[in-house]
């Protein structure tokens, strides 16, 4: 299976509520949400939430709630992020920063699980799995490539974009 083809499996599903615990980081509105398909088979939902006014395309703050259909051991999960932020223009150095960040911080995930990212404004990101704060990523570059992964023009999934922008498919 490709790497990407398995982030976007891992890190999404019906994600649909905040955790309770990020609600007071912001004004939050749910800005749109899609599942994820691949070859009739689905493999998870993701939804935006946006705080504020939402500017084209939106920025920070920002939360993208994922829910799993599958289990996924959480180095497939740091995989497959390096790979698609190394695919959208992350350089080397970087990269080696964030992933042994990821891995310190994601956990295995089963069906059912959600994985919460707030791209902070200026703070980089912040996560929580199911309702439990995992941690931060102070590092506003690691926050602009990985949300990138799904909010990018050249993501992989631009179907899955444009149900999270609210976009008509281009």
């Amino acid at each position: 299976m490709r790497p990407w083809l398995l982030l976007l499996m891992l890190l999404a599903a019906p994600a649909q509520a905040l955790p309770e615990a990020a609600r007071g980081e912001g004004d939050w509105r749910r800005l749109g949400s899609g599942d994820m398909t691949w070859f009739g088979l689905d493999l998870y939902r993701a939804t935006l939430w946006v705080a504020g006014a939402v500017p084209a395309p939106p920025e920070p703050p920002l939360a993208l709630v994922l829910e799993y259909k599958r289990a996924i051991p959480a180095e497939r999960i740091v995989r497959a992020s390096e790979e698609e932020m190394r695919r959208l223009g992350a350089g080397e150095a970087d990269l080696a920063r964030w992933t042994a960040a990821m891995r310190a911080l994601f956990p295995d995930v089963a069906p059912g699980d959600t994985i919460t990212g707030i791209h902070l404004p200026g703070g980089g990101a912040r996560f929580y799995f199911r309702e439990q704060r995992l941690g931060d990523i102070a590092d506003e570059e690691f926050a602009r490539h990985f949300f990138a992964i799904w909010l990018d023009p050249r993501t992989r999934a631009p179907r899955l974009r444009g149900a999270l922008l609210q976009a008509p498919p281009g």
